[in-house]
């Protein structure tokens, strides 16, 4: 697995790669990139809206009207249309990692929950019931775990401070630095903060595909699959940290493995 400064390849065996300059949008997706093309003079931070939430009125009044005149009729279908999403993506809360606009999806194509530090734990009824949720009734085939670097929970997960309430939480992230304790051999704080920002996404995945709920769709002959991945605040790209599970065999051992 490459830290977020080094390179990393264009390309890779058995997998066919998306390249944003290759002719592959759709009509509706050009369309209403294009609105947000014509809306990006408005204010575009809180600040600038003179720290008032009449102006995110206005903007979400002005954003709506220009995408029913670029696209007429597209608030009506996607209101009549039931979601249909096929990928649930589990992120953390931080507001600069919003997932549709790193990915450049349009509204309905991602079903989204985020915590604090992208964790999901077996005794969260929340994480648990959007899982099932996505899994049993959207049929969703793509379960994305992305954390991102500079995560400021996975930072308070290294620290010895009291926090509050979310150290509590944050314990699931200690866990992970205390059975991969071999691997933080070292003084440097960033190489550190990365490597366990990597490792939780990690831990996450194999959590996940844990599940009875992830399991059963398997014993079903579902398509489903669980992913791995980080976003690099410094330049906007997502890394695949290739840690895939699509099935028990690829669980980290079979004591995780609750189907027959």
């Amino acid at each position: 697995m490459s830290e977020p400064n080094e390179e990393r390849p264009t390309t890779r065996r058995g997998k066919t790669e998306y390249h944003p300059n290759e002719t592959t949008a759709t009509t509706e997706i050009d369309l209403l990139h294009r609105a947000n093309e014509l809306l990006k003079p408005l204010p575009g931070t809180f600040s600038e809206l003179g720290g008032n939430l009449d102006g995110l009125l206005a903007k979400n009044k002005a954003w709506a009207d220009l995408v029913s005149k670029v696209q007429p009729g597209y608030f009506e279908k996607t209101a009549k249309e039931k979601q249909k999403p096929k990928i649930l993506w589990i992120g953390c809360s931080d507001s600069r990692v919003p997932a549709e606009i790193v990915v450049q999806m349009n509204p309905g194509e991602i079903f989204v929950h985020r915590n604090i530090a992208n964790q999901f734990v077996h005794t969260d009824l929340n994480s648990l019931s959007v899982l099932q949720y996505a899994v049993e009734h959207l049929g969703i085939e793509h379960v994305i775990v992305c954390g991102h670097y500079g995560c400021g929970g996975v930072e308070a997960a290294l620290s010895n401070n009291q926090n509050g309430i979310v150290d509590h939480w944050l314990l699931n992230i200690k866990d992970v630095y205390n059975r991969n304790s071999p691997q933080f051999d070292t003084d440097d704080k960033d190489q550190k903060w990365n490597r366990l920002v990597k490792l939780n996404v990690i831990a996450q995945v194999q959590s996940i595909a844990s599940t009875s709920i992830v399991q059963n769709a398997w014993k079903a002959n579902k398509k489903l699959e669980v992913h791995g991945w980080v976003y690099d605040l410094k330049t906007g790209y997502l890394e695949d940290l290739e840690c895939n599970i699509r099935n028990t065999s690829e669980l980290p051992h079979p004591i995780y493995t609750c189907i027959h």
